[in-house]
Formats: structure tokens, C-alpha cells, sequence
């Protein structure tokens, strides 16, 4: 059959227009890359999608174990207690009024070093040494109030640093433990301060914790304190077998 100039010309610009849609641009291919050295490729960690999700999870369970965990030793707490008696042979206190007022004033001075006995008052165990800063006086309760920072020395056993409210009327506080030497190295918590009689009996209960278990030459049962308390003959004198080792004096 004869097909006419003008047919053929429509047949030619529609398989031209079918040609211009059906055309698209080739996607590019990504070359591989394969390294020779297989450690490379253990390090890179080539093998897919898949492995990448298991490394988010080991990374994510690796985070979670590594966050700390309390241990047993330093949520628990430990009490003892000791004595700080002043037998009025160490010059102790020494009241130095820089406020030259004739009543105590703020700003006031009170150095000190007393004694220190176990809490049964079998045995010594050292001193005290400290500074009282004088912050109010209260005379309606017959008294004032300091900011004490003072140690505590066990000898052998190191010793306690301590701060906090220090109140000469009767009415107990309680001051933070601020650290330590020796077996009460990395040592936190608080100690309650019982005044008996100001300033020369006062009676201490520490509740301490994040160090190892306490000896049992110092957590022995104390006496109850009464204003007519003293340490045993034996420990004042400081006699074999009635001090801790080398103690503080």
C-alpha cells in the first residue's frame, strides 16, 4: 500500500516523540572498592547495613556498661564513737579576741587541742587540734555559736577533718566529715556533737562512709555520756595495752 509524503512524516515525529520520553539517563555505577589487605577490611567493617546495626548496638550496650555502680562499701555507713575530754594540761583553749570588745564578738579566735579517748574511755587514742571562728553570741542561751574546722588523731590509724556548727550552749549538732588519712583515706559523712560540759567533755558519734571496715578497737560500746565521765586510770597515764599504736599526743 502507497503511504503519502505527509503519513510518513507523522509516523516519523511520533517515533521520534516516543523515543524522547523512553530515553533516560544512565544511572552512574559505583565502583567497588576491595581493599587487598584483609585487616583493612576487618577494621572498616565493610559487610553491610547489617553489620553497622549490630555495632550501634554493642556500642549502646558498651555505654551501659560502663556507667558506675555504687559499690557495697561506700553506700555502707559505720558509727564509733569517741571522747574529747580536756584535762587541763595542754593550755587549751586560747581565746584570742581580735573584736578587742569586752563581751565575744563575731570574728573572734578559739584555737584548741584537747585530748581524744574510745568511746568505753579504755584506751588513748590521741588529740584533737582545730580553730573555732566565733559567728554569734547568743546570750539568751547562755553560749555562742562558732565555724569549727578541727582534726581528729588515731595515731597509726590516720586521722578525721571535720566542719561545721559548733555551739558551747547544750544543744546537739551535727558537722560534715570532710576527709581523711590513713584508713579513713576517701572517707564522707557527718558527725554528731554532744556537748557535756563546755569545754572540757564533749561526746562525738560519726557516721561515716566509703572506707573499709573499721577496726574493732575503735567501734567498741561506749559509755553513755554524763557530765561526771573520765577515762579509765590506765589510759590517762597512757600504759602499755591502753593507747591504739603510736598514738597522737
Amino acid at each position: 500500500m502507497a503511504v503519502s509524503n505527509s503519513q510518513a512524516l507523522n509516523i516519523f515525529s511520533s517515533s521520534l516523540v516516543g523515543r524522547k520520553h523512553q530515553t533516560s539517563v544512565p544511572t552512574p555505577k559505583c565502583l567497588g572498592f576491595k581493599p587487598t589487605n584483609p585487616l583493612v577490611n576487618q577494621s572498616l567493617n565493610l559487610a553491610g547495613p547489617r553489620n553497622w546495626a549490630l555495632s550501634s548496638t554493642s556500642r549502646s550496650l558498651t555505654c551501659r556498661s560502663q556507667q558506675s555502680v555504687p559499690s557495697s562499701t561506700s553506700e555502707k555507713v559505720q558509727e564509733f564513737s569517741v571522747y574529747e575530754l580536756n584535762e587541763r594540761d595542754r593550755g587549751s583553749p586560747a581565746y584570742l579576741r581580735l573584736s578587742f570588745r569586752p563581751v565575744n564578738t563575731l570574728g573572734d579566735l578559739v584555737p584548741f587541742s584537747n585530748k581524744l579517748y574510745t568511746g568505753d574511755l579504755q584506751k588513748r587514742l590521741g588529740v584533737t587540734a582545730g580553730i573555732c571562728i566565733l559567728i554569734k553570741h547568743e546570750p539568751e542561751k547562755k553560749g555562742d555559736r562558732y565555724e569549727a574546722v578541727y582534726s581528729f588523731y588515731f595515731g597509726d590509724y590516720g586521722h578525721i577533718t571535720i566542719q561545721g556548727p559548733y555551739l558551747t550552749y547544750n544543744e546537739d549538732t551535727f558537722l560534715a566529715v570532710t576527709g581523711g588519712s590513713g584508713i579513713f583515706e576517701g572517707v564522707s559523712g557527718t558527725v554528731k556533737l554532744h556537748q557535756i560540759v563546755f569545754p572540757f567533755k564533749i561526746f562525738y558519734t560519726f557516721y561515716l562512709k566509703g572506707i573499709n571496715d573499721l577496726p574493732a578497737e575503735l567501734t567498741v560500746k561506749p559509755v553513755q555520756p554524763h557530765p561526771g565521765v573520765e577515762a579509765s586510770p590506765a589510759a590517762k597515764a597512757c600504759e602499755p595495752g591502753a593507747t591504739v599504736s603510736n598514738f597522737t599526743n
